[in-house]
């Protein structure tokens, strides 16, 4: 039996009615590029996630340039990043003219590692984003706790862990500001593009809704630089059919990850779990103590792999001229270098888990 990374059509077809009647209402009303049916997945989301509002764009990367721009972060600025991340984290800094400021993770849970953070702060530094890496949250208490004793912004990008919680609360909710991306993989994926920031302060998500679309709250009417990063409609009629399974997939994502866990493998290393965090497993990570061997084991047995992700950001051409060098950031590089992802997936059979964990067990 040969077992798929990732299978998204399975989900498609077990929401296919759903779907289609959602897509229609969206075409009968032709309400396209904004309109009811964002405003509707807006107040769902806000709600699902505990938080005052939630802005519905165009995608993952513009909701934090967008977060960035709101809280008045632009050129001179930095903002410190996780080192193990996408490169979309990143890219957000870049877009408002600030610089990323790159951080390593920790060596046991992957996540920013607030020591690090801490050495990289600067007179020049406006706020942390830390990122929920694979679906599990970061130290929230240590860099929390670090933002408000250096005066700076703290930022989730919550792209990979929607409906993951910290100390019993939904991640989403402790930042200044977060922010998710709807890419079809997620945990929570629409059918093309999309992304949303989400915050507690009024005045925050009046200006995201106004620089989201073309610097305007009247139409005609233009008091900011902004952008056309609006959500298609289309998106938010299936985000909205999609968001009340979200628990239920998760805790299949959590049931397949305990499965792995439980194996207790001495040769493979998982993330481990934060204090106080539930992870929602958006990806089944391992470092295998002999990569290639482990990766012919399983292309020889038909189990689907991937990588997430195998430059991490410092080193990437992009940011060359950040002046960084191999070994900046060790923990973060033997990530990158030797991470392997499981297939991780809520439709995943019982009889695929059952054999990958055969597999597993084999090397």
């Amino acid at each position: 039996m040969k077992v798929p990374f990732f299978d998204l059509k399975r989900q498609y077809e077990q929401l296919k009615p759903e779907i289609w009647q959602a897509m229609n209402r969206v075409m009968d009303q032709t309400a396209f590029s904004g309109g009811p049916f964002v405003s509707q997945l807006e107040t769902e989301l806000a709600a699902f996630n505990e938080t005052g509002f939630a802005v519905g764009v165009n995608n993952g990367t513009n909701a934090i340039q967008l977060a960035l721009l709101a809280l008045g972060i632009g050129p001179g600025d930095e903002v410190i990043v996780p080192a193990n991340t996408f490169i979309a984290t990143a890219w957000g800094v870049s877009y408002v003219g600030a610089t990323p400021v790159f951080a390593d993770c920790d060596p046991m849970t992957w996540n920013l590692d607030p020591v690090d953070a801490e050495r990289k702060i600067s007179p020049k530094t406006k706020a942390i984003i830390g990122v929920h890496l694979y679906g599990q949250p970061f130290n929230i208490d240590a860099l929390s706790r670090l933002c408000n004793e250096k005066g700076i912004h703290l930022m989730e990008d919550n792209a990979q862990a929607m409906g993951a919680t910290y100390k019993g609360r939904k991640v989403g909710q402790f930042g200044v500001l977060s922010t998710t991306s709807f890419y079809p993989g997620k945990n929570l994926g629409a059918y093309g593009e999309g992304g949303a920031v989400f915050g507690h302060d009024p005045a925050l998500g009046e200006t995201i809704q106004m620089l989201k679309n073309h610097g305007s709250r009247e139409r005609y009417y233009h008091e900011a630089l902004g952008f056309n990063m609006r959500m298609e409609g289309l998106q938010a009629a299936v985000l909205s059919v999609k968001l009340p399974h979200l628990p239920a997939w998760n805790q299949r994502r959590q049931f397949i990850a305990k499965a792995y866990r439980q194996l207790n493998h001495p040769r493979l290393q998982f993330q481990a779990p934060e204090t106080h965090a539930e992870s929602v497993y958006h990806l089944a990570v391992v470092i295998p103590d002999d990569k290639q061997a482990f990766l012919t084991h399983l292309e020889n047995e038909g189990v689907g792999y991937a990588f997430h992700y195998p430059v991490p950001c410092h080193l990437q051409k992009a940011y060359a001229h950040l002046g960084y060098q191999k070994g900046d950031f060790p923990h973060a590089e033997h990530l990158a270098e030797n991470g392997v992802s499981l297939p991780m997936f809520p439709e995943m059979s019982d009889a695929e888990l059952e054999r990958v964990l055969e597999i597993l067990k084999k090397f």
